[in-house]
């Protein structure tokens, strides 16, 4: 059974590589593993050993603290749609915001503003 903690982190995990078009071979390339054990952390089913984490960090050019992200002591998410970076479609959303750019983008962010008011 896996820990929800280890969930957690993977789920970071794919969201960072994601975010930066990565892919889980070049990520597995990087760190010097098999692609299958990144797909194994990333559902959680194996625990992130500190120095493979560490690893992972530097490869996909965040800190350690990044993974643990949203996890108060004690607080695992558990309703569905409590980890929006884990709804895919949320993902591409953000990924397509951030290719736009910024004063387009500010002005998108404006009218979203202004519709969910109006919702």
């Amino acid at each position: 059974m896996k820990h929800p903690v280890d969930a957690h982190v993977g789920k970071r995990i794919r969201h960072r590589r994601w975010m930066i078009a990565m892919t889980q071979q070049q990520l597995a390339d990087k760190v010097g593993i098999k692609f299958q054990q990144i797909q194994k952390y990333e559902t959680g089913m194996n625990r992130v050993s500190a120095s493979r984490l560490w690893d992972i960090a530097d490869a996909l050019g965040v800190t350690i603290a990044f993974f643990f992200e949203g996890l108060a002591e004690g607080d695992v998410p558990k309703a569905p749609g409590a980890d929006l970076m884990a709804d895919k479609e949320a993902l591409e959303l953000v990924r397509s915001y951030y290719a736009i750019p910024e004063a387009q983008r500010r002005r998108l962010f404006d009218l979203a503003r202004v519709l969910s008011d109006a919702a």
